[in-house]
């Protein structure tokens, strides 16, 4: 665990955020005592369940058809 002070971890940050990617713990001080920590984000692994929204949503029979004309001159400004 490597410990620095704010006006190091400013000049710093970018160093100080790859070793904390790589997995180390950096303490950062005020006025010689600890006030912060920074630290790796933990990685959680997302549980895909498929069919998980069956019978949840429905798509209505016209979904792709044509939208009207005027609804499309008003997306288009006209």
């Amino acid at each position: 665990m490597q410990t620095v002070n704010i006006h190091e971890a400013k000049t710093q940050f970018s160093r100080l955020v790859d070793a904390a990617a790589g997995g180390e713990e950096i303490v950062i001080a005020k006025a010689g005592k600890p006030a912060a920590r920074l630290v790796p984000i933990e990685k959680t692994k997302v549980t895909r369940r498929f069919g998980g929204l069956k019978g949840k949503v429905r798509i209505a029979d016209d979904f792709d058809a044509p939208l009207p004309d005027d609804l499309i001159a008003a997306f288009e400004g006209r």
